[in-house]
C-alpha cells in the first residue's frame, strides 16, 4: 500500500469511527459548559450570532493549535492542557468545544469529509457543462490544498491513532466520496474508461498535492500549477 493510499485509509477510518470519551469528567469543567450555555440560550439574536462566530473562530484555532502540537511532539505526547496553554485558555474553555484530543481528530476528519459531501451537494444541482467540471475540480483543489496539514499528521501519528479505528471496513467511507465526485464529473451512464479517467484525474490531483507540498515553497503556485493540471487533462478526456 502506497503512502497515499494510507493517507486515505487513516482518514477513512476515523471518519467512521465513533470514539468513546471518558466515564467522568472534571465537575468544574462540567459546570463551566454549563453556565456559557445558558448564558448563550438567554442572549438577544445580534448577540447570539456574535457568539456563533465566536464559537466557529475558537474552535478552528483549538484545530490549528492541536495540529501545530500533534506535528511538533506526536499525538501521544500532546495533552488538552497543553493545548489550552498555547491557546492562553483555560482547560474549562477547551473542554466546552472538545471534551477530549480524539475529538479534536475526529473534527478535523469529519471537517474534511464535510467539505466533499457539500462539493457533491452542489454539484448535483449544476449542468453537466466544461464550466461546472472546472469549478468541481477547483474546488476539489481547494479542499486536497487545505486539508494537507491534517494528511501530514495522520501519517505522521499512525501507530497512535490506529486505536481509534471502530472496525469498519478500509476505505468505505472515503470510496463514498470519490463516487460521488466521478458521478458528478462524468455523465449517466458513462463507461467504464470515463469513470476511470475522472478517478484517475481526482487521483491525481490528491497524490500530486501531497508529493509536491513539501518540496515547494510558494504553495499558492503549486495550487495553481495542480489546477491548471488537472483543468487540461479533464478537457482532454
Amino acid at each position: 500500500m502506497n503512502e497515499q493510499s494510507r493517507h486515505h485509509t487513516a482518514v477513512a477510518d476515523l471518519s467512521a469511527e465513533q470514539v468513546n470519551g471518558a466515564a467522568s469528567r472534571d465537575a468544574a469543567s462540567r459546570d463551566a459548559a454549563t453556565r456559557d450555555a445558558a448564558t448563550r440560550d438567554a442572549a438577544s439574536p445580534d448577540t447570539a450570532h456574535h457568539d456563533a462566530r465566536r464559537h466557529g473562530d475558537t474552535r478552528a484555532r483549538i484545530q490549528q493549535v492541536a495540529l501545530e502540537l500533534f506535528a511538533e511532539q506526536g499525538y501521544d505526547k500532546t495533552s488538552l492542557r497543553e493545548i489550552a496553554e498555547r491557546l492562553d485558555v483555560t482547560k474549562a474553555a477547551l473542554y466546552y468545544h472538545f471534551k477530549s484530543k480524539e475529538d479534536i481528530v475526529r473534527s478535523l476528519v469529519e471537517d474534511y469529509f464535510g467539505q466533499m459531501d457539500a462539493l457533491i451537494a452542489w454539484a448535483k444541482t449544476q449542468p453537466r457543462t466544461p464550466e461546472v467540471r472546472r469549478e468541481i475540480i477547483g474546488r476539489y483543489v481547494g479542499i486536497v490544498a487545505d486539508g494537507s496539514d491534517v494528511f501530514r499528521m495522520l501519517h505522521h501519528n499512525q501507530a497512535a491513532l490506529s486505536s481509534l479505528s471502530a472496525g469498519n471496513k478500509r476505505g468505505e467511507v472515503f470510496r463514498e466520496r470519490m463516487t460521488g465526485l466521478v458521478e458528478a464529473l462524468t455523465e449517466p451512464g458513462a463507461s467504464t474508461e470515463e469513470r476511470l479517467r475522472a478517478t484517475m484525474l481526482l487521483g491525481g490531483v490528491s497524490v500530486g498535492w501531497m508529493f509536491f507540498t513539501d518540496q515547494v515553497a510558494d504553495q499558492e503556485k503549486l495550487r495553481a500549477t495542480v489546477l491548471g493540471i488537472a483543468t487540461d487533462l479533464a478537457e482532454d478526456a
